[in-house]
This record gives C-alpha cells, sequence and structure tokens, in this order.
C-alpha cells in the first residue's frame, strides 16, 4: 500500500466519525425519556397521604402512601435530569391516595367471582413555579387497577399489584407534567 491510499482511508475515518459525532451531538436537546422540564433543575414530591377510606368501598392499605411517595419520586429522577429536593422546587408534585378498591370482575357458572379486581385512584396537583402565568400547572386523578383469580388473596399478589399499579400512575402523572409531546 503507498501513503496515498493510507492518508485517504485515514481521511475517511476522519470525515465518518466527523459525521457521527456531529448526528449525535444535534440530538442533544433531546432525551429518550420524552421529559421536558423546561427551565426547571430541580422538583419536589410531597408526602401524598391515605384518604383511600373516604371514599365508599375503598379500604385503608398501610404503607401505601410511603411506596406511592417513593414510586412518584424514582420515577423522576429516572426519566429526567431534574434533582430532588425536599422544600423550594422548581416543579411541585403533591396529591392523595383517594381509592383503594376491590371489586369482582367476572363470575362464574355458580355466581362466584372468578375474578377481581384492585383498583387504585390518586388524586395529582402540579404546579411549575418557572412558569408564573400557571399554563402547565393542573389538578388531575390519575387511576389504574390490576386483575388476579378470585382463589387467591389479595396478600398474595399485592407486591405485584402495586408495582404494576405505580408503574402505570407515575408514568401517567411524568407525562402529564414532562412529557412534551
Amino acid at each position: 500500500m503507498n501513503i496515498k491510499h493510507t492518508i485517504v482511508i485515514n481521511l475517511k475515518k476522519i470525515i465518518l466519525l466527523f459525521i457521527c459525532s456531529l448526528s449525535l451531538a444535534s440530538c442533544g436537546i433531546y432525551n429518550f425519556t420524552g421529559g421536558n422540564p423546561g427551565l426547571a433543575k430541580n422538583f419536589q414530591v410531597n408526602y401524598f397521604q391515605n384518604f383511600a377510606t373516604q371514599s365508599p368501598g375503598s379500604i385503608f392499605e398501610p404503607g401505601m402512601d410511603r411506596d406511592f411517595t417513593l414510586a412518584l419520586q424514582d420515577r423522576i429522577l429516572n426519566q429526567s435530569s431534574l434533582g430532588l429536593v425536599g422544600s423550594s422546587g422548581d416543579l411541585v408534585y403533591e396529591g392523595e391516595i383517594v381509592e383503594y378498591r376491590i371489586s369482582p370482575m367476572s363470575a362464574t357458572a355458580q355466581q362466584t367471582a372468578a375474578q377481581n379486581r384492585l383498583s387504585v385512584a390518586v388524586q395529582v396537583r402540579f404546579t411549575n413555579n418557572t412558569i408564573e402565568d400557571g399554563s402547565s400547572d393542573f389538578e388531575q386523578r390519575f387511576s389504574f387497577f390490576y386483575d388476579y383469580d378470585a382463589t387467591s388473596q389479595l396478600s398474595a399478589v399485592k407486591s405485584e399489584a402495586h408495582e404494576i399499579i405505580f408503574e402505570r400512575i407515575t408514568q401517567d402523572i411524568f407525562n402529564a407534567s414532562l412529557a412534551d409531546w
């Protein structure tokens, strides 16, 4: 191989590397989750109290308030570049757990439940303190459910049910507050 041929190959590699770095740099304002915190640098998630018993037919689930609050904090930390603060956050999430209900979903020929549904609902108030006109603030109810076999006790499926329900509700809250579609 002659020197001219080697220079051409190296030049092609440099050009390819330059094009690749430009294409990656042009994606700098985007991220893979779609989160757009705008001017916000941090967020706070106030403790979500469990007021489910105030809804007819709902029951109280001990520890759910703490678990949900932590799940929402984790979702925002993992899908955004925002830092978590205890007070004076640029973005503030607060609310209550307003429903925790088990209801039969389908019946057998013997008129017994074949499947039960655990439903959870959360009332959320979101405030974006970086926007003075409050145009992105909202108060909204988010809910989801988990169906399980009626022959199973809730205690046997509760861990999986909470994980699936929290994953969906926290993603919906994240999308409503930070997704810029």
